[in-house]
């Protein structure tokens, strides 16, 4: 079993910043592909930027320019800086952990905001 654990999440007014962690722990022999989604309300889930085990990155191009993902493979963690957050950023973010399986985690809301 696999545990995906996220932290980071809360209120921020527009234009600032916030940092998403996301740790695994388990029975984790090696991770391919580590990434955060986000999910508002009303809206279905989309990749909002992924990680694979060679460092080679994606990003929506909504948040190009704006979001940095990094992982640390020994620690098995994955990080999401988000600068200038716009208030269409408020969304609860999910990590998802690809290994011999797929995980989620529960996911950490995100709320941009005046």
């Amino acid at each position: 079993q696999v545990h995906v654990v996220e932290s980071g999440g809360g209120l921020v007014q527009p234009g600032g910043s916030l940092r998403l962690s996301c740790a695994a722990s388990g029975s984790i022999f090696s991770i391919n592909t580590m990434g955060w989604y986000r999910q508002a309300p009303g809206k279905q889930r989309e990749l909002v930027a992924s990680i694979r085990n060679g460092g080679t990155t994606t990003y929506a191009d909504s948040v190009k320019g704006r979001f940095t993902i990094s992982r640390d493979n020994a620690e098995n963690t994955v990080y999401l800086q988000m600068n200038s957050l716009k208030p269409e950023d408020t969304a609860v973010y999910y990590c998802r952990v690809v290994t011999f399986a797929l995980f989620w985690g529960q996911g950490t809301q995100v709320t941009v905001s005046s």
